[in-house]
Protein backbone atom coordinates (compact mmCIF):
# COMPACT_ATOMS: atom_id res chain seq x y z
CA UNK A 1 0.00 0.00 0.00
CA UNK A 2 1.51 3.22 -1.21
CA UNK A 3 -0.38 5.40 0.81
CA UNK A 4 0.70 4.36 4.43
CA UNK A 5 4.62 3.85 3.36
CA UNK A 6 4.49 7.22 1.60
CA UNK A 7 7.59 9.06 3.24
CA UNK A 8 7.01 12.59 4.93
CA UNK A 9 7.29 15.67 3.66
CA UNK A 10 5.78 17.57 6.17
CA UNK A 11 9.67 18.97 7.03
CA UNK A 12 10.53 19.66 3.22
CA UNK A 13 7.48 21.90 2.82
CA UNK A 14 8.10 23.61 6.20
CA UNK A 15 11.58 24.35 5.27
CA UNK A 16 10.22 25.85 2.10
CA UNK A 17 7.18 27.94 4.10
CA UNK A 18 9.53 29.16 6.65
CA UNK A 19 12.52 29.90 3.82
CA UNK A 20 9.51 32.18 1.95
CA UNK A 21 8.43 33.61 5.36
CA UNK A 22 12.17 34.84 5.71
CA UNK A 23 12.07 36.56 2.66
CA UNK A 24 8.76 38.51 3.07
CA UNK A 25 6.60 36.53 0.80
CA UNK A 26 3.21 36.92 1.45
CA UNK A 27 1.59 33.02 2.41
CA UNK A 28 -0.95 33.03 -0.83
CA UNK A 29 2.46 33.34 -3.28
CA UNK A 30 4.84 31.01 -2.08
CA UNK A 31 2.80 28.08 -3.72
CA UNK A 32 1.09 27.46 -6.46
CA UNK A 33 -1.95 25.60 -4.78
CA UNK A 34 -2.22 28.66 -2.75
CA UNK A 35 -3.67 30.71 -5.85
CA UNK A 36 -5.91 28.17 -6.58
CA UNK A 37 -7.76 28.76 -3.57
CA UNK A 38 -7.44 32.98 -4.02
CA UNK A 39 -9.25 32.71 -7.07
CA UNK A 40 -12.92 31.52 -6.10
CA UNK A 41 -12.04 33.64 -3.00
CA UNK A 42 -11.94 37.01 -5.21
CA UNK A 43 -14.26 35.67 -7.10
CA UNK A 44 -16.89 35.05 -4.68
CA UNK A 45 -15.95 38.36 -3.17
CA UNK A 46 -16.48 41.08 -5.85
CA UNK A 47 -19.76 39.48 -6.50
CA UNK A 48 -21.52 39.57 -3.03
CA UNK A 49 -19.73 43.35 -3.06
CA UNK A 50 -21.46 43.69 -6.55
CA UNK A 51 -24.92 42.21 -5.45
CA UNK A 52 -24.66 44.06 -2.31
CA UNK A 53 -24.14 47.34 -4.03
CA UNK A 54 -26.34 46.93 -6.67
CA UNK A 55 -29.02 46.04 -3.85
CA UNK A 56 -28.46 49.07 -2.12
CA UNK A 57 -28.71 51.38 -5.05
CA UNK A 58 -32.36 50.39 -6.14
CA UNK A 59 -33.13 50.72 -2.50
CA UNK A 60 -32.03 54.09 -2.14
CA UNK A 61 -33.89 54.61 -5.91
CA UNK A 62 -37.01 53.71 -4.05
CA UNK A 63 -37.75 49.82 -5.22
CA UNK A 64 -38.54 47.40 -2.55
CA UNK A 65 -37.25 44.68 -4.09
CA UNK A 66 -33.75 43.18 -5.42
CA UNK A 67 -35.05 42.27 -8.56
Amino acid sequence: MGIFNAPNKVPQHQRAYQAAYRQHIRIWNISPRSRVMLVPYTILLTGTLGAGLYGMGRKVLGYGSFI
